[in-house]
This record gives C-alpha cells, sequence and structure tokens, in this order.
C-alpha cells in the first residue's frame, strides 16, 4: 500500500468515530487526538480499527509513538512491509 492509500484509510476510520471531524483540516504534523479532541477510549477505538481494516497488530507498548497522523502512516506502513 502507498502512504495515501494508508492516510485514506487512517482517515476513514478516524471519520467513523469522529465524523465532525473535517479531515482536509487535519495537520499531519501536529498531535492527532489534540486536533480533533479524542479522549482515550476514542484513541483506542481508532487503533482497533486500522487493525482491523488493515490486519496490522498494534502493540499497547507502541501507542506513545503514534502522536501524530504522519506517525501513524509510517508506523502502518513499516508494519505492512514487513508482512
Amino acid at each position: 500500500m502507498t502512504d495515501a492509500e494508508i492516510r485514506a484509510v487512517a482517515l476513514a476510520t478516524l471519520l467513523s468515530i469522529a465524523p465532525e471531524v473535517e479531515a482536509d483540516e487535519l495537520r499531519g504534523d501536529r498531535p492527532l487526538r489534540s486536533q480533533v479532541d479524542l479522549d482515550s477510549m476514542d484513541w483506542l477505538n481508532f487503533l482497533l480499527g486500522l487493525h482491523e481494516k488493515l490486519k496490522v497488530d498494534i502493540p499497547e507498548a507502541d501507542y506513545a509513538r503514534l502522536v501524530t497522523l504522519d506517525d501513524v502512516v509510517a508506523y502502518l506502513q513499516s508494519k505492512l512491509a514487513a508482512q
């Protein structure tokens, strides 16, 4: 998958949890949770949604690495490449 395809999946997953989000206004280099005001349960649902859609395991130990949308895309890209 390309970065653009992974980003599209991530945004679709995010919008399924927080439909009020304006995806075109999100900055890839800013903390995602603060941009969309996700609480910890919403964040967990976002990560679980990514796992379900992309079949990528995201261990809890890696959650702290996933701060920005760019971080999420790069992380998922590396996991998909390793499969």
